[in-house]
């Protein structure tokens, strides 16, 4: 199945993209770029080669909420003229919200594309899915832009204060289960308005309160958390796609007896786990969607990368047994360790999980 996605460089785009090429025999990912809306010659190759295509593309912000509603209807034709100039009839899903019913420009667009896309597939007898969608979070959303969520994250980690302006309970969807959820209506052969199921509700001063936390605990001190279900996990995770990969420095106490070196604080469970790697060797190679995961390096030298799937930069940290410390490493960057000295390298691996039955986790991609 050939899957398009307008928007693919944007928030829940890129996540899509990526989530989709976790599954090579079952999608092939039809590239998408946001230039193609100015070319219509492109358009109209692209819309040619899909079986299915998720339209995310649209204005969010602007200080014009006309210039919005204009974009965002503006982009609904244009894929509409492309797919009748093409005589093509692929199964499109639309990114609608629950602003629908709101008295703003914004709202009223996504309804508006809605009404579009669902006339022409009445006109062409296609196939058609109308997703009405509550407030997405996840990591690498743009902050100021995308969601309230990102907002504060960044604002904490940069040292800023952020303000609540309206204390509401908002219903929230992580962009994962948003994921799932639009894969599992891949196979739909009706035209259809579905309301996305939220994954739970919370104020807004509540989800700032816990980024303090995290922030005091996790960001500042090292220590993993309390987390109580896979909320919070989505939660914290998206929290931590704030902060840069670093190293973090860990204490050593020495005395004749040895030495000793605390090397986690949690308020959590897990597994903890032992390597030993002979000089030269890499493990690793590896990413994933939702563990939390923590590397320390107990005796020997390892050189430690680190690279956010889609991107090219990688993020080189050489670590010393004699100089304890820490990795750790971020969900969708793909990781590894080497052994860069000359003597066996002993690793302690920490790492917790919510599991999921209906989600892998651990996926293989040279760094």
């Amino acid at each position: 199945m050939k899957i398009g996605i307008t928007g693919q460089a944007g928030f829940v785009g890129t996540h899509l993209y990526n989530v989709l090429g976790l599954f090579p025999d079952l999608y092939e990912r039809v590239a998408f770029e946001d230039s193609y809306f100015d070319n219509l010659a492109l358009l109209r190759l692209f819309v040619k080669q899909c079986d299915v295509i998720v339209h995310l593309a649209a204005m969010n912000r602007h200080e014009s909420q006309q210039v919005i509603y204009d974009t965002n209807i503006e982009l609904v034709q244009k894929l509409i003229q492309a797919m009748e100039l093409e005589n093509v009839r692929p199964h499109v899903l639309f990114s609608s919200s629950t602003q629908e019913t709101l008295d703003n420009l914004y709202g009223q667009s996504k309804l508006k594309g809605r009404q579009l896309l669902e006339d022409w597939a009445k006109r062409n007898d296609a196939v058609f899915t109308g997703l009405v969608v509550p407030n997405v979070y996840g990591e690498f959303a743009r902050p100021n832009y995308n969601t309230f969520i990102a907002t504060f994250a960044y604002k904490l980690i940069n040292g800023e204060h952020p303000q609540v302006m309206v204390d509401n309970d908002v219903r929230l969807i992580y962009v994962g289960s948003l994921c799932r959820f639009i894969i599992n209506q891949f196979h739909n052969d009706k035209i259809s308005r579905i309301e996305v199921p939220f994954d739970f509700e919370r104020k807004v001063t509540d989800i700032l309160f816990q980024f303090e936390q995290f922030k005091t605990i996790y960001y500042e001190r090292g220590i993993i958390p309390v987390l109580n279900d896979k909320n919070d996990i989505n939660l914290f995770n998206t929290f931590r796609s704030y902060i840069p990969p670093r190293l973090a420095s860990l204490v050593k106490h020495e005395d004749h007896r040895g030495v000793f070196v605390e090397t986690i604080k949690l308020g959590v469970g897990g597994q903890v786990s032992f390597s030993t790697t002979i000089s030269g060797i890499t493990r690793g190679n590896h990413y994933h969607t939702r563990k939390i995961e923590r590397f320390t390096v107990m005796k020997g030298k390892a050189l430690i990368q680190l690279r956010k799937i889609g991107t090219n930069e990688v993020f080189n940290f050489e670590l010393d047994g004699n100089l304890p410390s820490y990795v750790d490493m971020p969900v969708w960057f793909t990781h590894n360790i080497k052994n860069i000295g000359d003597e066996e390298l002993y690793t302690q691996f920490w790492i917790n999980e919510w599991y999921d039955p209906e989600d892998g986790d651990t996926y293989f991609e040279i760094v």
